[in-house]
């Protein structure tokens, strides 16, 4: 099952040792990489003179890139031949540098030995966008063959698949149909996706809901009274002219809404089951999933078992598990499609810390949501703040205490490489979840604006006072190198119509503040007087530095595929690094890039 080198890395490696190596120290070297890959934000480019473009990127590559098209200039980065002559003869040490971007980026295609994957039925893929089919499709299809593989290989069979973060349980739903009848514990810790998750599988056929006796004629009565008049159909109107003599027993009649009503999972043998679990994952220790999962085994004869999601059924746990099974072992395989942050560090640790679990797959996703194991969160690279290289600075010492252990990095090789150990800031794992090979030209041109607008509005802000420059810690104690920030004004996602000119977006973002009580008095009255004349002006003057701004972020969208590649390596180096539980580890591409760009799995066999 494992593929030919447990890394997709390039050709150009020889083996894995190798291409980790050398990621580490082109990552620790490199000063370019470092800038478009945590030195640079957004909101500063306009905030200083000359804009960002002229501090971060190269002299000698700027005029030569201000002449590309943007589509042009993704091409020459990601997809032309670079060994083939070029007439626009462009500078070498650019040449190098994205060369050494595409060596470093781990391989993102899905490998010729994968079967396709099966193609849903209708009714399991109802609620799923084609990117969530394509994905569950094919996860579905490489977990089975990944459980398949190690009870051949070991003689144990994996009993259950433990899905993190389940949320709508598509997933977890389509391996509990055929063909696959596994038995899934579907982990969530929000009870609204819980929820939702049990009305589909009540559509989907794993699941049957509650059946009542109704009085129709009063339940209808009921839900004619809860509806606002003017909503009512004719039918309703003419029913609620009719009233309806109450019941002589009102306690007779069950009113609860569908909604409301129990959903019913009975185990069977040779088919698959759902059981949910209300958790919050907090590290890689499944016991208390485990012990749930002890209660409910599916060892039972088949009709033997009825478990409903009603707080008055769990009083008859008791009587159901003394007619529960107790034979057969748990061996759980944890798997999740896209677990944000650090969910997938407790997915891959599970494997560690939990004896019944044999196997994992974990396909990652918001490495922004990740967090810091070698220090608190940071907005600069650390290598470009002169204060941190003093690794004895006091402030450094206190800082290091504010370190969580289960952020990145996982691995003691990449933590203490160099010493120092490798740190990626918030920005750096931002640009690691963009997917610059799918961007097209509309596209690319839409958040190019909405960048550009906002950078710009930064601008506005910093001349109108409503943030101020500020330095970054301890320059001044440390007699730093002075780089300056702005305060940050989170202003999120704008309606539609606010993009299509700078006016409209400055008034759309400041209808928006106005509306956060925390922030409306004091923005409103450094920007109460501002004309729509000014802001057409800031406009008209830094429309020419739009282009800078594209070319910038296009740069630090391709470079950050390194970012990623660190990412997961790290991962994988993780469970390389134990190899006295840990019998196989790989990574490998599982999804089409096209559709589902984070499409690299770690898979971690025990031994």
């Amino acid at each position: 099952m494992a593929p030919p080198t447990p890394l997709p890395f390039s050709a150009e490696f020889a083996n894995a040792d190798e291409y980790v190596d050398s990621l580490l120290l082109y990552c620790g070297a490199s000063t370019v990489f470092q800038t478009l890959c945590g030195g640079v934000h957004i909101l500063d480019f306009f905030t200083r003179e000359p804009s960002l473009y002229h501090t971060v990127i190269p002299a000698e590559w700027r005029s030569w890139l201000m002449a590309r098209e943007s589509m042009n200039l993704l091409d020459f980065l990601m997809r032309d031949d670079l060994d083939h002559p070029r007439q626009d003869n462009p500078p070498e040490s650019l040449l190098k540098y994205i060369r050494d971007i595409r060596k470093y980026s781990l391989r993102r295609n899905v490998s010729p030995r994968q079967e396709k994957s099966k193609k849903l039925p209708r009714h399991i893929a109802v609620g799923m966008i084609p990117k969530k089919i394509h994905e569950v499709g094919n996860f579905a299809d490489y977990v089975v063959r990944v459980a398949d593989d190690v009870s051949s290989t070991t003689g144990r069979e994996i009993t259950h698949f433990v899905d993190f973060g389940s949320g709508q349980n598509y997933l977890g739903r389509t391996l509990a149909s055929p063909p696959y009848n596994k038995h899934i514990i579907a982990v969530e810790s929000k009870e609204l996706n819980i929820n939702g998750a049990k009305s589909m599988d009540v559509l989907a056929g794993v699941a049957e809901r509650e059946k009542v006796m109704r009085n129709k004629k009063l339940y209808r009565a009921q839900q004619d009274a809860q509806t606002p008049q003017e909503k009512l159909d004719e039918k309703a109107l003419r029913r609620v002219a009719r009233p309806q003599p109450p019941p002589l027993d009102p306690d007779a009649v069950d009113m609860r809404p569908s909604k409301d009503l129990a959903t019913i999972y009975t185990p069977v043998d040779g088919k698959g089951y759902i059981q949910y679990v209300e958790h919050v994952v907090q590290d890689g220790d499944l016991s208390d999933v485990v012990e749930q999962i002890e209660k409910m085994k599916m060892a039972a004869p088949a009709g033997n078992l009825q478990v409903v999601s009603t707080d008055t059924e769990k009083s008859q746990l008791p009587e159901i598990l003394d007619k529960i099974s107790k034979t057969k072992d748990t061996r759980l395989m944890a798997i999740s499609i896209h677990s944000c942050g650090n969910l997938s560090h407790h997915g891959i640790r599970s494997l560690l810390l939990n004896p019944s679990v044999q196997a994992i797959a974990i396909v990652g996703c918001c490495y922004n949501l990740m967090t810091e194991r070698l220090g608190p969160p940071t907005y600069k690279l650390p290598r470009l703040r002169a204060n941190l290289r003093a690794i004895n600075a006091p402030r450094v010492t206190r800082e290091a205490a504010a370190c969580d252990p289960h952020g990145f990095p996982m691995s003691k090789k990449v933590s203490t490489f160099n010493g120092e150990g490798v740190r990626l800031n918030i920005t750096a794992r931002m640009m690691a979840v963009q997917a610059p090979q799918n961007w097209t030209e509309k596209e690319s041109d839409a958040f190019f604006t909405r960048h550009f607008y906002r950078a710009l509005l930064q601008k506005v802000f910093l001349d109108r006072g409503v943030v101020s420059k500020m330095k970054q810690d301890d320059d001044e104690d440390e007699g730093g190198s002075g780089l300056e920030s702005t305060e940050p004004v989170i202003i999120g996602s704008l309606r539609k119509g606010c993009y299509s000119s700078f006016k409209n977006y400055v008034r759309g973002a400041l209808e928006k503040l106005n509306n956060d009580p925390e922030r409306s008095k004091m923005v409103g009255e450094k920007m109460k007087d501002m004309t729509d004349e000014e802001i057409d002006e800031y406009g008209r003057r830094y429309e020419g530095l739009k282009k800078e701004l594209s070319v910038t972020w296009s740069l630090m969208a391709f470079s950050a595929g390194v970012v990623e590649s660190l990412i997961v390596t790290d991962r994988w180096l993780y469970l390389k690094e134990h190899a006295d539980v840990v019998e196989d580890c790989w990574v490998e591409a599982v999804f089409d890039y096209q559709q589902s760009p984070r499409n690299l799995v770690v898979v971690g066999i025990k031994r």
